[in-house]
């Protein structure tokens, strides 16, 4: 039997046996397409291409959470990260947190010895103890967080079977897909903070900055060729988000043909 809620612009969430499937029309009129990506159990419809792009960039709900072995905080230019970290060792669900980074050039003021310092600064002053903390401070982009964390766990003898991936809302994919490529022996799952596209947005206090690191995590997915993540289909709106967001100039944190 399937049970369906019916929810904003035509979208379904639609209960199939144990797995929960998020049901979208397909605008070419091929009709409908289930996508088996967990889906949140609410809707939230966020306007425009980069609503539209957030929405797909993190599919995973909080929900998800679940006990770790340990917590891999991947480096970024919010401390907000650090936070959700803090919150998964004092429930009990990460007993040791790899921060991970190199120093960010993006809030170079606010990092000046690197991200993973800086991090685990955050998470000292959360009450999180130097003895569940690991720091990686090489790490420049998300694979390389990945395959330098797992090597910091193994050399303090600490062999994972599943994984927390900590991060920005937008980066959950990324780095689901990157560490299911590099890493696939682990079960991995990610946490970031609740807030929805706008709230988050507001506290960054930077629009297009968000706006182009979702553009740049969009191409790093959508072409796995490049050996950063596991091949996946993008539904057409999204790409045609993506499309319309590098037409607007959010292009900063792309890769060139080089890169």
């Amino acid at each position: 039997m399937v049970t369906a809620m019916v929810l904003p612009a035509g979208k379904r969430r639609v209960k199939t046996g144990s797995v929960t499937c998020r049901k979208v029309s397909v605008p070419d009129g091929r009709g409908w397409s289930f996508q088996r990506w967990p889906a949140p159990v609410a809707y939230r419809a966020d306007p425009g291409p980069a609503g539209g792009a957030w929405s797909h960039l993190r599919p995973i709900p909080d929900r998800t959470r679940r006990a770790a072995d340990a917590a891999l905080v991947l480096g970024c230019h919010d401390l907000g990260v650090a936070d959700t970290a803090a919150e998964l060792y004092h429930a009990g669900l990460a007993p040791v947190l790899v921060c991970s980074g190199a120093t960010n050039p993006l809030r170079p003021q606010l990092f000046p010895h690197g991200e993973a310092a800086a991090f685990a600064d955050r998470l000292r002053h959360h009450g999180v103890p130097d003895a569940a903390i690991l720091t990686e401070p090489a790490a420049t982009n998300t694979g390389a967080t990945i395959a330098l964390s797992r090597r910091a766990l193994a050399a303090a003898g600490i062999q994972p079977a599943t994984v927390a991936l900590v991060c920005m809302p937008y980066m959950q994919r990324r780095a689901h897909t990157t560490c299911q490529k590099l890493w696939p022996q682990v079960d991995a799952w990610c946490a970031s903070t609740h807030a929805p596209f706008a709230d988050y947005v507001a506290r960054i206090g930077d629009p297009p900055l968000v706006i182009d690191h979702m553009v740049g995590d969009l191409q790093r997915i959508t072409y796995p060729a490049r050996g950063y993540a596991i091949a996946q289909t993008v539904p057409r709106p999204v790409m045609d988000a993506y499309r319309a967001l590098i037409a607007s100039g959010h292009t900063s944190r792309m890769l060139t043909d080089s890169g």
